[in-house]
């Protein structure tokens, strides 16, 4: 495979086969001679973990490792991570996984060595400077999936126990100084995770294109982001050592998270809280609730989506969008609706509030009340 290079956007990433293998390199570059890995319990016990553990004890970086990480990582596996950091004293965090390994890595990374809650760091105005900046540890990225694109992003998703909210923390510091994205590395992928994170990398393409806010650049990339995965996804799922399928999915899952400085929508907005409330996969969740999602905004974004519609070659305009997104779920085997995964009715009230809270529904193209996105999580089940 031929898909190599060295990108400097928007950080530095050094992308293709077997790159992993410049790990050692990177972290001794980035100043860090203790690294704490952390990764999923799942991930944890495979070879590739073994692996990266491998290349930085040969190179005398040992091979500490933190897996403490459930799927929607809370500030109890956050707690855990830093009693860990602090034990091996370690002076740098390698977040090495799927989207809940690398924004918990982050938040590891983050509050380490800081004084303050981490909630009163939460995405909100200028919270962010409440942070010591100084006593925040370099970041390396290797992702294991392609679908969160949290390895080019400058914040990371913590749920609240307590209250069972997502937050987003954020931090210009959280961006990883180096990021390694070696598709090798996702080749063992178990089919729903391929699935459901290569949607939730089409929802941060499609949300971030249709955003009313103006932000050109993203609206560029979301565009190639959402063509890639439209093109590459099946081959991905259907024969897993497609290293070419692999590649394009992790660089569209970056340009996602890159596209979505324009905003997210409903479509996350109602995902967060299932998510928070349900334990569910956040990728499939978002899977799962865009067609309805699509017909909620369809007014405010037909024209634009048929306008996409046409760079991706699918004939039909919004209609042919659409259809297509229900193909792509059918092929994936995603659940049709919340049901399947196991959400009650008599929870939507409760769902509505916290998707209203949700800082995506500012970016939805249609403005979100009580009553229709009531109507649209009912549309949902």
């Amino acid at each position: 495979m031929t898909l190599r290079a060295n990108w400097s956007y928007p950080t530095t990433i050094k992308f293709g086969a077997g790159r992993v293998a410049e790990l050692a390199e990177h972290c001794k570059a980035a100043g860090i001679a203790r690294p704490l890995l952390v990764t999923d319990k799942a991930l944890a016990s495979l070879p590739i973990t073994g692996q990266a553990l491998d290349i930085l004890d040969a190179s005398g970086l040992g091979r500490a490792v933190f897996s403490e990480v459930d799927p929607n990582p809370h500030e109890g596996n956050m707690e855990a991570g830093i009693a860990a950091y602090k034990a091996g004293g370690h002076d740098g965090v390698i977040c090495f996984g799927g989207g809940s390994a690398l924004d918990l890595g982050k938040m590891i990374a983050l509050m380490a060595g800081q004084t303050v809650s981490v909630w009163d760091l939460e995405d909100i105005g200028d919270w962010w400077t409440r942070a010591d900046v100084g006593k925040i540890a370099p970041i390396i990225a290797v992702p294991t999936t392609a679908g969160t694109g949290s390895e080019v992003g400058r914040a990371g998703v913590l749920t609240n126990s307590a209250t069972h909210k997502k937050k987003i923390i954020f931090h210009p510091r959280l961006m990883p100084a180096v990021t390694i994205c070696d598709p090798e590395l996702t080749v063992g992928m178990p089919k729903f995770i391929t699935a459901g994170t290569g949607m939730d990398a089409f929802a941060h393409c499609l949300e971030a294109f249709c955003s009313p806010h103006y932000h050109p650049m993203s609206q560029g990339i979301a565009l190639e982001g959402l063509r890639l995965v439209n093109e590459y996804l099946p081959r991905a799922y259907a024969t897993p050592d497609d290293l070419e399928a692999r590649a394009h999915m992790m660089s569209a899952a970056a340009m996602g998270a890159v596209a979505f400085q324009k905003g997210l929508g409903a479509i996350h907005s109602l995902s967060h809280p299932v998510g928070a409330v349900y334990g569910t996969h956040h990728g499939t969740t978002n899977a799962v609730v865009m067609p309805m999602v699509l017909d909620f905004n369809r007014p405010a974004i037909e024209d634009r989506l048929a306008r996409a519609a046409d760079y991706l070659g699918i004939k039909g305009g919004f209609a042919g969008f659409r259809a297509r997104v229900i193909q792509l779920r059918s092929a994936l085997a995603i659940p049709q609706n919340l049901t399947r995964l196991g959400v009650q009715p008599e929870r939507l009230d409760e769902l509505t509030e916290m998707a209203l809270e949700d800082p995506s529904c500012g970016g939805n193209p249609v403005e979100m009340t009580r009553e229709n996105t009531r109507a649209l999580f009912e549309s949902c089940m």
